[in-house]
This record gives structure tokens, sequence and C-alpha cells, in this order.
């Protein structure tokens, strides 16, 4: 899969690390790089980061816990199995001395946030007390070819429960009770799951600020140790389960709701329970012995708006805010001409790398100016312009500036470069 930042691999495999450090939209943390450790590159980035930065994470061990807390930023690993980030944090230890970091191995307190290409791990031995191994309050996070692991529980623990929207692909997550733990919306897809603890849950739900909140894996295997459970959720929950297999080990429990003997910590729950299947499996399907339970059959037409498995995508998950496998690149929504210069409005935030220049059908040439890190970017000229000199946009590939681009600053797996087609206005 083309991921998002693939162009930090390209100019990887032209010049070296110390040369990227030299961009102010990439860093270089380890042995050649600017910095020696990943809190250190994410500290010297300004507070408000209103522009994409790559962060290339050479391969070692980074013994440290990270705080990121500026929009727009990627983690990138050189390997996803010798870029590791560990760090051993119980959750109680946290609760009795907390620390301005927060309570996992990696904190996210940002929106647009990449974790790319690594393993992060919580090294407490314990097997089922809380032990974090990432932990969010932003939204559209996303995390793609990760090992995520813990001996505890909630391993991945996203938790905007108003905004929050979340997208993982190809990724590992290893944990004990509810060991992803999403609230909001999450999408998951191509990955595997272990649950290390009997008789605890996988995954587990909180989507009871919006009806539209829901959890949904596709193309996904789970396993563990003998009885393990597939899910369960304390509050309202929505669980789309499709394409998955489950290990023999897995027990035969249905995705359940946990309620409290103090009927006063239970909060309402109007919306049922709402649990959705679509072609999964238990068992050793090579075989032929599926061992499926009754409790996983086929039922999304029982959902709301009866969707096909055909519909359930990331845009659809995400109700049409946020497509994070979109390789469209933003175009305009309108444009302002003006003598020598024009400002092009886009639809969303646009980070611009080097300095590019737009030549049009008839040669003219607008070189960029300003905007970076918002969603208005200005073009200069040298000549008076008119409206015939914008068509056809394009930004030049000149020799020696073919580093020079502009992209969309929202979070996703494929680069989008920016379209300043005037008829698609």
């Amino acid at each position: 899969m083309c991921r998002r930042i693939s162009l930090s691999l390209l100019l990887l495999s032209a010049i070296t690390t110390k040369a990227i450090s030299a961009d102010n939209h990439f860093l270089a943390v380890g042995k050649d790089g600017t910095f020696k450790t990943i809190s250190q590159a994410i500290s010297s980035l300004p507070m408000f980061n209103y522009e994409r930065v790559v962060i290339y994470i050479e391969n070692g061990i980074y013994s440290e816990k990270i705080k990121i807390d500026r929009d727009n930023v990627t983690l990138l690993g050189q390997s996803r199995d010798s870029t590791i980030i560990s760090y051993y944090q119980l959750h109680t230890d946290w609760i009795k001395n907390p620390d301005s970091i927060g309570p996992a191995v990696v904190n996210i307190h940002a929106d647009d946030v990449v974790l790319d290409n690594l393993t992060i791990d919580n090294i407490q031995p314990e097997i089922g007390p809380h032990a974090f191994a990432v932990y969010g309050d932003g939204t559209r996070t996303v995390m793609t070819d990760c090992n995520v692991l813990s001996n505890g529980g909630d391993t991945v623990s996203l938790w905007n429960y108003k905004t929050g929207m979340y997208y993982c692909s190809n990724c590992t997550f290893q944990g004990a009770v509810d060991c992803v733990c999403p609230r909001g919306w999450c999408f998951i897809r191509d990955s595997k799951f272990f649950e290390m603890k009997e008789g605890s849950a996988t995954i587990w739900h909180a989507g009871g600020y919006d009806r539209s909140q829901k959890f949904v894996v596709v193309n996904s295997s789970f396993d563990g140790v003998k009885g393990f459970e597939l899910g369960r959720h304390h509050y309202e929950a929505q669980f789309f389960i499709l394409n998955c297999t489950f290990s023999d080990s897995m027990a035969d429990k249905p995705i359940n709701r946990v309620t409290y003997e103090d009927s006063s910590e239970n909060r309402s729950f109007n919306w049922g329970e709402r649990d959705y299947y679509y072609n999964c499996h238990r068992g050793n399907l090579s075989s032929g012995d599926s061992g499926d339970y009754k409790w996983f059959s086929e039922n999304l037409a029982s959902a709301d708006g009866s969707p096909m498995p055909g519909d359930i995508t990331p845009f659809w998950t995400f109700g049409g805010k946020w497509d994070p496998e979109s390789t469209v690149g933003p175009g305009l929504v309108d444009h302002e001409l003006h003598t020598r210069y024009v400002l092009f409005h886009f639809p969303e935030p646009m980070t611009v790398i080097g300095k590019p220049v737009l030549i049009s059908a008839n040669a003219t040439e607008l070189t960029y100016s300003s905007g970076s890190g918002s969603n208005t970017l200005r073009f200069d000229s040298v000549n008076d312009l008119m409206e015939r000199d914008l068509e056809g946009l394009q930004v030049m590939t000149a020799e020696g500036a073919s580093a020079s681009r502009v992209e969309g600053n929202t979070a996703g797996i494929h680069e989008r470069d920016a379209n300043f087609d005037i008829r698609r206005e």
C-alpha cells in the first residue's frame, strides 16, 4: 500500500538523514539524525504546527515516553520491527505519580497524527493490569504498518468520545483486557489482534455521544490464549465485524454489555445491542473445520440503513467527514485574481514544500509566495494576469525542483497533491 509519507521514503533513497533535517518538513532522529530522541524532535516544532512534518526515526530502541501535542505530525520508522519505542508504564503507577507526558508509551494530544512503520511496546511484564501503549484524545489519528504491544489492558486507548476518528491498517495489536478500545468512530483493516488473558475481551467500544459512532474491523484476524473473548462494552456501542477470522481459542461468548451493581454508575442504554457480522469464521478454515458460533452469523441487514458489505468503507464509517484512504488531492474552492498575484482557496489547510511554480496552458508562470499551513495560498507573477492565464495550471516539476509540492494536511495513507484546475471550482 502506498503510504501518505512515501515522499519522505523517496527522499531518503536519494539523500542522507542529515540533509533531510535541513528541511523543516523533515526531521531525523537517531545516530545520524539531528535529534537523538523522538521527544527532542517533537519539542523542536512550533506549538501551533500548521504544516505536515515527517519525523523519520532510524532503527533502534528508543526508551522514552512520547507526547505528541503538535498537530500534523508523522512518526515514520525506518523499519517496522527494528524501530522500537519502548517504556515500562503501569497505569496505576502513573495515577500515583502523574507526569505531564501521559499514561501511555505514546500519548497523542493533537489532530492529524500519523504513526507509521514502527513498534510501540509497553514493556511492563504483568498480564492484565492497565498498561497503555498508545493513548490519545485527538481526532483523525492514523496508524499503519505498526506493532502496538502490551501485556496489560487498554493497549490502544483512543478516547476522544465526542469527535474522535481513528484509522488503522496492517497493524498487530497485543494486549489483555479491552486490548483495542476506541471511543467515537474507528475503522481497522488487514490487522491482527492477540489477546493475552483468558476470559478477557479483545475489543471494546464506547459510542454513546452520537448514535452513528461505530467500531469497524474488516479483513482481520483474532487470536489469543485459550478462552479469550471477542468483545464487550460498558456504554452504548456499535460493532461491525466483516471478513474476519477467529482462532479456535475464542470462547463461545457474544459481545456483551457490562453493568455495575451500583446502578447509578450505568449510563443510558436506549439503542440496544448493536453487533453486526458478515463472512466471519472461527477455527481452521483450510481443513474445513470452521467451528462457527451462532452469535456471529451474518446480520448486516439489521443495522441502521441496512448497509451492504461493499458500503462499509472508512468514508462511510466516518459519516463522510474523513476519508483516510482517499487518493484524490484537494481541489480549489475558488480563487481571487489580482493584478500580479492569485489567491487560491482550498477546502482544507495545505502544506507547501520547497518553492513550487505553477505553469499554465499558455506558459504563464506563478511562483509560490505565502500561505502554507492555511487553506489560502498566494502565487505571484512577474506580469499582469488575466483569467485565461490560469487555465490548465500544473505544478512545475523542473529539474532540481522535483521535491517542491503542494499537498493537503489532513491525515491519511496516501499523498494527496493539490489540484489547481479552476474549472473544477
